[in-house]
């Protein structure tokens, strides 16, 4: 059955992770004969020229623009709908419940975020976004869990799909001749850029020490209002602690095939954000389909998928305890080929052509 799938969405050439997911499901989505197409949700400052696969572009500085949305997201046959707070205008995004109550088509809400301690507000805006919507998917059982436990839903609309993941795999490229430690994404304050940092200070050995490359660019909503504090901060700090020749940044926009070199040529994935809250990171499940051992906080999404996995879990702002796991890895041969093992055998990393089929199907059920 062929369907033709609108997306309410950031996209790019908006660089943040949502837009990195919806690109990257409305691209598997699609047809050749029935292309998917996207209301992209964009900000005042944001590169506003035509791309392609965009139908239509949402400005979040038009109050009434939810109406256009709307009608061009009831051109077509299912509208998927990517929810995140803040994205959208309105008091914590709530214009996005205008469009979900002025459609015409079935509509599917994938929800990126579902807060375990939501104002009043965010938990209104959520249950009634959960009741205007056909479906309703979140990424991962800790998020299903939260959503049940936590809030008014009708529990027969959920469904859990795992977030999808490219094929970075392949055989290593090495950059360095010492180990390499990576963090990428778009930079910003809660990366906790500046735990890793402590911790590569407090690792006296491998011998050589470990190189650390941090790549991405400075989220642009923080890049908005902050500038490059945050980056600074990171280099003044690497400094005082005596490991700034060991830090590569690196922030450039990387294409596929130039992130999939970076992260292959990695030895262990470091993800020390400070948030107890995120159920859901890209970053991890690119990081467990590459096969690169990771080291996290015991953020939830790094809970559900490193427990007794391709993984070290670490409490969060604890360098000592970040420089011990990332040591061991590095270290320890058998740990890290144990690892690597298990990452292969990681159900919650699925490639998205296998993620987009799940989508299909609870489309059309």
């Amino acid at each position: 059955m062929t369907i033709r799938y609108g997306f309410l969405s950031t996209h790019p050439p908006t660089r943040c992770g949502l837009a990195t997911f919806n690109a990257a499901l409305a691209a598997h989505l699609g047809t050749d004969g029935e292309p998917a197409g996207v209301v992209r949700v964009a900000g005042n400052g944001d590169d506003l020229r035509p791309a392609p696969g965009v139908a239509h572009t949402w400005v979040d500085t038009d109050l009434s623009g939810w109406r256009d949305a709307a009608e061009v997201l009831n051109t077509f046959d299912v509208a998927v709908v990517q929810h995140e707070y803040g994205i959208y205008p309105g008091r914590d995004g709530g214009d996005v419940l205008s469009v979900l109550r002025r459609l015409t088509v079935p509509s599917l809400v994938v929800l990126h975020t579902v807060p375990a301690h939501p104002t009043a507000r965010q938990k209104s805006l959520l249950e009634q976004i959960a009741a205007a919507a056909g479906a309703v998917v979140t990424i991962t059982a800790t998020a299903h869990d939260r959503l049940l436990a936590g809030y008014a839903v009708d529990a027969a609309k959920v469904s859990v799909i795992p977030h999808g993941a490219s094929d970075y795999t392949g055989p290593p490229a090495r950059r360095y001749e010492q180990p390499h430690m990576l963090t990428w994404g778009l930079l910003g304050p809660g990366k906790g850029i500046e735990w890793a940092l402590r911790g590569l200070a407090r690792l006296r050995s491998p011998d050589p020490a470990p190189v650390y490359t941090v790549a991405g660019r400075t989220h642009p909503k923080v890049a908005e209002v902050h500038g490059e504090a945050y980056r600074a901060s990171l280099h003044q700090l690497g400094a005082a602690l005596g490991v700034a020749h060991h830090v590569r940044y690196e922030s450039d926009y990387l294409d596929d095939a130039a992130l999939g070199e970076l992260i292959r040529s990695a030895d262990v994935v470091v993800l020390p954000y400070d948030s107890t809250e995120q159920v859901t990171s890209g970053v991890l499940v690119e990081a467990v389909a590459a096969g690169i051992p990771v080291v996290a906080t015991a953020f939830p999404h790094a809970v559900e998928l490193l427990t007794d996995g391709p993984g070290l879990l670490v409490p969060h702002k604890n360098p000592a305890a970040l420089a011990t796991a990332i040591r061991k890895i590095l270290t320890k041969p058998a740990l890290a080929a144990t690892l690597r093992e298990r990452s292969g055998h990681a159900e919650p990393a699925p490639r998205w052509p296998a993620v987009a089929q799940r989508y299909h199907e609870l489309a059309v059920t």
